[in-house]
């Protein structure tokens, strides 16, 4: 998130300024112009908050070098020169780049503060705490920036969704919200479950799907240019002096003379599909398509499927305190889910059955489709039991046993599979070249 400000002018002459937070310059100007349109502004500047780079000194002391964020130069020479320094320079910082932080710092943050919490620490220690001993600059200038926000009486749900960029959306508003309750620790704690299980989920995934796809994928194309480079280089001297091929080396010269002949096509049928698939799924019909698919995947698609339950069940547990408010419990906790299909359900199904038909949580959620068999009749003993916050903690911690158990087998059932197919591909190169080392020369004639 970048912080702008802008000076305008009402039609009555009056000057007036206004500071707006959005992901890039581009959307806070395109926001501060639609502003001035509606209310007849004349806008006289928009200033984007930048880092600056200073080096002051005080007295005879040695000089310091320093940085710091301001929306113009004069701002940080006027508030250093308070401080009684002397400034001896500041310049614009040239490369300003702000990467989101690692996943594991977030959990980090959140699991301290959390434990802290716990020990009745205020939370404003915490986070001074915290800005001194993390490391990375973004989540730094982030807590800092949260911090002096907090102590100004600022909103704490609407501060801490002004960076969901660098924590995550559903991160950032549990953060936010957990201020405003009255229960932090405990909203606190769920979160740190839900993040760690969350980056485990996803390292599990990877493990399972990702990693053994670069591997076939790679393995394909050591295979390509095994069969059209280094294999014809052999295989042409026996062509070139009419010695008869063997079969397997006969076909494999087939397919690399097809290989080179066609080396456009070739290269297109293997880069046009990943990169087209790729720019597919960053559409938000993709994502959905793509999001519906992986449920329906043979042995992977049913652990997804029961992870996203788990996922569901543990915000809806955290966010959950009465039937008369479900509905926002509900559409968080299918948000938080990270699956669009899921989500989709949820938000135009579930949702609307509760709100228009008045119907109970369990006729809803099977209406949805995306919820077992199990789960469904765990939540209708919970409704009839008047114990469905209970009930969907009973179900996180149930799937996530069952989820962690089978994954590992799983993946180790993929690594083996794997290893099969690369054996099989070894075992085929390595019948081509001693076939190709059988083959020898015709008998010279006298």
């Amino acid at each position: 998130m970048i912080e702008v400000r802008f000076n305008a002018f009402k039609p009555n002459g009056q000057a007036i300024s206004g500071n707006l937070s959005e992901p890039t310059f581009k959307e806070a100007k395109g926001k501060i112009n639609k502003l001035a349109e509606r209310h007849q502004l004349k806008i006289k500047s928009i200033e984007k908050k930048s880092a600056y780079i200073y080096r002051i000194k005080r007295g005879k002391e040695k000089p310091i070098t320093g940085e710091q964020k301001a929306f113009n130069k004069e701002e940080v020479v006027n508030a250093l020169r308070k401080l009684g320094y002397e400034v001896l320079s500041v310049n614009k910082k040239l490369f300003d780049f702000n990467f989101k932080p690692p996943q594991q710092d977030i959990v980090s943050y959140v699991k301290i503060s959390a434990e802290l919490l716990d020990q009745k620490l205020p939370y404003s220690e915490i986070l001074t705490l915290l800005i001194n001993d993390i490391e990375n600059k973004t989540l730094k200038e982030t807590l800092k920036q949260i911090n002096n926000e907090l102590k100004k009486g600022a909103d704490s749900e609407a501060t801490f969704l002004r960076y969901q960029t660098v924590f995550g959306k559903f991160t950032a508003y549990m953060l936010g919200l957990a201020s405003k309750s009255g229960n932090m620790a405990e909203i606190y704690k769920a979160t740190a479950k839900f993040l760690e299980r969350q980056q485990e989920f996803k390292k599990n995934l990877k493990s399972a799907l990702i990693t053994p796809l670069v591997t076939v994928f790679v393995l394909f194309l050591a295979v390509i240019f095994y069969i059209g480079y280094i294999f014809p280089e052999t295989a042409k001297l026996f062509v070139k002096f009419d010695i008869d091929l063997p079969p397997l080396t006969a076909a494999t010269l087939t397919i690399s003379d097809f290989l080179i002949g066609n080396i456009w096509l070739v290269m297109a049928l293997i880069l046009i599909p990943p990169i087209f698939l790729w720019q597919f799924a960053r559409t938000k019909s993709g994502r959905l398509f793509f999001d519906r698919l992986i449920i329906k995947i043979p042995i992977i698609g049913s652990l997804v499927h029961k992870t996203l339950i788990e996922v569901f069940c543990r915000v809806f547990y955290t966010l959950y305190s009465g039937s008369a408010e479900s509905i926002e419990p509900i559409r968080i906790a299918a948000e938080a889910t990270g699956n669009a299909y899921f989500e989709q359900q949820i938000k135009q199904v579930s949702i609307p059955m509760m709100i228009k038909r008045g119907a109970g949580i369990t006729e809803s959620f099977e209406a949805s489709g995306v919820f077992t068999e199990t789960a469904l009749s765990r939540f209708h003993s919970g409704e009839e039991t008047g114990t469905v916050k209970n009930t969907a903690l009973q179900l996180a911690n149930y799937y996530e046993s069952e989820t962690v158990f089978r994954l590992k087998n799983v993946i180790e059932l993929i690594q083996v599979m794997i290893a099969m197919i690369i054996m099989i591909v070894m075992i085929g190169l390595t019948l081509v070249s001693a076939e190709t080392a059988t083959i020898s020369p015709k008998s010279p004639v006298m």
